[in-house]
């Protein structure tokens, strides 16, 4: 994406999810096809992890007809209900009470399904993040809070913003259990998710998961941005020297590995190229889908 965004073809703005992959995948692994999860407009990670349909994606990303919001949405608003991937937005704090809502019609449904929201640290700043975590524990709903914290709001630290870090002390006056990784391991999320879910399917109310985390990238865009005066280099360095990408690549017997990765690499170049030659949406479908 970095690398095709230069040339136009991709129509939307890009918000990356490099760097931040581990969360996704280390909490999508433990879930069942049927349960859903509800992501931000850097949700990249979280909708391929889920099972999201990559060409659907790609072709989103070039507002093709074929793309997985039929390119009505981009890259802030990816959705696929095949895979119970409840469509993002680009408003911050927003999905929280959208997922809160659902995880009462999965309890309801009585099918022990549950729900995934997964959020940026920006968005534990919203009244709608508080609302909804004494919601969801007054009612003991189904639903997995997890904070995706890359330490940034857009180009402000934590340090700027929080007068105590104390996030899951905040959150655990609710009532409701918290967990927290602040490696970026992705085997330690896998295993505290797993344990977080069995418990929502238990009946056991919400549980709330901090990850810490760390955006690459610039906030919106495929470049770097460490000249930009807000943020140093150097503080990416740990997070590349743990990259979980490469420490879990690093444990794979080196033919698996390339195996993987070569067919990784024949997905993606499938996927652009059906966005390639997916056609634009025509025009008469302007209005479609407009309530009034």
């Amino acid at each position: 994406m970095a690398r095709i965004y230069p040339s136009d073809k991709i129509k939307s703005p890009v918000h990356l999810s490099i760097g931040q992959e581990a969360v996704s995948t280390g909490v999508c692994d433990v879930l069942r096809a049927d349960d859903v999860v509800s992501g931000t407009y850097r949700g990249h990670a979280l909708y391929l992890a889920k099972g999201g349909d990559l060409g659907q994606f790609m072709a989103e990303l070039y507002g093709k007809a074929t793309g997985c919001a039929l390119g009505r949405g981009g890259s802030m608003h990816l959705v696929d209900m095949t895979h119970n991937v409840l469509g993002a937005s680009a408003v911050v704090g927003t999905t929280i009470p959208v997922a809160v809502g659902y995880a009462m019609a999965l309890q309801r449904e009585g099918r022990r399904r549950v729900v995934v929201s997964v959020f940026g640290d920006g968005a534990t700043e919203e009244g709608a993040f508080y609302e909804s975590l004494n919601f969801a524990a007054l009612h003991r709903l189904p639903v997995l809070f997890v904070c995706e914290n890359n330490q940034y709001a857009i180009h402000t630290p934590l340090s700027k913003r929080w007068s105590s870090t104390a996030l899951v002390d905040r959150v655990r006056t609710f009532g409701i259990a918290v967990d927290e990784i602040l490696t970026g391991d992705v085997l330690a999320i896998r295993e505290r998710a797993a344990a977080a879910v069995e418990g929502l399917r238990r009946g056991e109310g919400p549980a709330f998961l901090h990850c810490l985390t760390y955006r690459w990238r610039e906030h919106v865009g495929p470049s770097e941005d460490y000249d930009s005066g807000y943020r140093d280099r150097d503080e990416l360095t740990p997070w590349e020297a743990t990259d979980p990408v490469v420490a879990l690549g690093d444990r794979l017997e080196p033919v698996a590995k390339a195996e993987i990765d070569a067919r990784i690499e024949a997905d993606i170049a499938d996927a652009v190229a059906f966005a390639e030659k997916s056609p634009f949406p025509p025009s008469e479908e302007l209005a479609g889908y407009v309530y009034a």
